[in-house]
Formats: C-alpha cells, structure tokens, sequence
C-alpha cells in the first residue's frame, strides 16, 4: 500500500496549536459549569420547595456575601453567650443556696481521701466532684469555664451520687446527699422552663444561620455561573471566529490527499480509527460514528474536518512507527543474545502476528469516497 506523506504547513501549525489551546480552555469551563449544576441539583433535592429566584432575592436583601455571614454569625454567637452567662447566673444563685444549707459541709471542697483512709474511693469513684470545683470552673476566664448551664447540673448531681455511690443508705452521708439533690431538683425544676427557652431559640438561630449561609453559597454560584457562561460564548464565538480564519489561510485539501487520508486510515488500529470518526462526529452533527460498518464520505467533510484529519493521522502513524521500530529491535537483540532461544522467538513473533490479526479483524470499514 502506498505510503502516507503530509507535509506540515507553517501557516497552519500556529493556528492549529491555538485552537488547541482555546479547546482546552472550553473543556474547562465547561467542567466548572456542569459542576454547577450538579450543585443545583444536589440541592434541589435537599430544599424542594426553594426557588431560584425567592433565593437569589432573599440574598441580595439579607446578605453582601459570605464575609458577612461570618461576621453576624459571630455576633450572633456572642449574644447567644451572653444570654448563656445570664443562665448560669441565675444557676449560681441555686448553688448558693445549696452550700449554705446546715448539710452541705461534707460536699464543699474534695474529698480528702488519705485522711479519712479511703483507699477505695478512686477505685468505685471514676469522676469526683465537690462544690468549690463547681463554683471555681463556673468563674473561670481561660477557657476551661462551662459553657452551657445543663453541664454545670451534671456536675451538681453528681456530687451527690458519688456520695450516695461510695456511702451505704443508712449512713448519714448517704441521706445527707439523698435530701440536698431532692431540694437541689426542685429548685432546678424552676429554673428548667427559661434553659428550655433558650436552647429553642438557639436551635433556631442555628437552624436560620445555616439556612442564610446555604442561600449565600447558592447566590454566589449563579453568579459565577453567570460569569463562566458569558466567558464560555465568548469563547466559543472566538473560536468560531477562529475557525474560520484557519479554513481561509489554509490551502484545500487536495484529492490525492485525501486519498492517503483514507488509505492511513486503513492502516491505523482500530482505537485510532475510532478516534479519527469521533473528530468527524465532532464537526459533523448527522455523522453516524457507530456500528460495524460506518461509511466515511471524505468529499463531503469541511475543510477544518479533513485538516484535523491529516495532523491526527499523521501523528497516529508516527507514534505507530516508532512502536513497530521498538519491536524489530527488542526481536533482533533476543536472538543474538539467546541463541538456544529460536523456539520461544517464533512463538513470540507468532503471537504477535495473531494479535495483528485480530486487530484487524475487529477494526471498522472505512469506505472512502475519493
């Protein structure tokens, strides 16, 4: 079969390698778009009932951005503190009380466990807890101070059930500890009601906050969407532009041209050929590249079609000379460095023959019309 030779042409190369450029650049800005809209969607399914333009317009009214949110989320968080501090407050009075009762004595300060001789405590004990460890985590400015009121009743009761714990129910540091937690849990039951309030309300400042933050990140991305969009025309019609100021600096190809279009097309494996019906696909909307059998009409493609054609069959025969190369050489080293070796040479160069076969076999019709 006769040979394939293009000759490359310097007033198309230049071109050639800035639409590939600018096809790269629509690859990506075609990526960020659909990554957009997959955003979309995944949140379609999450808020149903959520329009894009409620959305779009509650944010424009509420919200300048993200910074913003951040800022009144901190301001938001320091209010919910302060009301918080107010809480504990009100928890500190109840504590007060508690520790001025006539039976509050053996639960002050920790228990002192080498003077009193329990060297078992620690063992039944797994969290002591005393009054003035309360009252002193309860004043505390670096940061080891409770943060919620129902923390500082946890350690509360807890005083009292590590008494009850450790001390049989007949001893007077059992009952002592029994009657302060019932008089500790009635005064706790008063102030229940406004610690209910106000984890209510810090639900929902949370639950709205994330809500604002979610219709932020929704606004931003259709504006960027907005923007890769404008930029994505922009460059598609740059490229169309392009297009076709290639297709008029280049020559036409020519017949006989064509004619080794097809014939190196004929030698080319089959996932070469596949590639070359899907650059004719790509310029070629009603193009079939599907099937057994695909006819291939070579007179009716553009020219930016057979241009693409020529380069990428070109460069497909190129690299598939360089392989063939590589393989006559790894053959012709084998049999000189392995003379007993003919045996395992001709099984391998039959093989190798059988793929090509089968290669062939399954490569598709190409029927040029030229």
């Amino acid at each position: 079969m006769e040979e394939m030779e293009f000759n490359s042409s310097s007033e198309v190369e230049p071109w050639e390698h800035h639409l590939d450029q600018i096809l790269v650049k629509v690859n990506e800005l075609e990526k960020s778009v659909n990554e957009i809209e997959q955003f979309y969607h995944d949140q379609s399914k999450k808020q149903p009932s959520t329009s894009k333009g409620s959305t779009l317009g509650k944010d424009e009214r509420q919200i300048n951005g993200l910074k913003k949110l951040q800022q009144d989320g901190c301001s938001r968080e320091a209010t919910a503190a302060k009301r918080m501090q107010q809480l504990i407050s009100h928890f500190g009075v109840i504590l007060r009380q508690i520790t001025q009762h006539k039976w509050a004595g053996p639960f002050l300060q920790p228990v002192d466990v080498k003077a009193l001789g329990l060297h078992d405590y620690h063992k039944v004990i797994d969290k002591p807890m005393d009054f003035s460890t309360i009252k002193k985590q309860m004043e505390a400015t670096d940061g080891t101070s409770y943060k919620n009121v129902r923390e500082i009743c946890a350690d509360m009761r807890l005083v009292f059930k590590n008494a009850m714990k450790y001390n049989d129910e007949k001893s007077n540091i059992h009952v002592m500890a029994k009657t302060l937690l019932r008089k500790f849990e009635e005064k706790w039951l008063q102030l229940l009601p406004k610690v209910t309030e106000e984890e209510k309300r810090l639900e929902q400042e949370e639950a709205e906050a994330l809500f604002d933050m979610q219709l932020a990140k929704e606004a931003a991305n259709a504006r960027m969407a907005r923007e890769i969009s404008s930029e994505l025309y922009e460059v598609d019609m740059h490229l169309e532009r392009l297009r076709a100021i290639v297709i008029s600096k280049c020559r036409k190809i020519s017949t006989d041209e064509k004619r080794k279009i097809a014939a190196a097309l004929d030698k080319l494996p089959v996932e070469d050929v596949d590639k070359a019906l899907e650059i004719v696909a790509q310029y070629d909307s009603s193009f079939q590249s599907k099937g057994d059998l695909v006819d291939l009409d070579l007179d009716a493609q553009s020219e930016c079609t057979l241009w693409k054609l020529k380069f990428f069959v070109k460069g497909a025969l190129e690299v598939q000379g360089k392989s063939s190369t590589a393989v006559v050489v790894d053959s012709n080293h084998e049999r000189s460095n392995n003379n007993g070796g003919n045996n395992n040479s001709n099984k391998k160069r039959k093989k190798e023959i059988c793929n090509a076969i089968a290669r062939t076999a399954k490569k598709r019709s190409v029927k040029p019309s030229s």
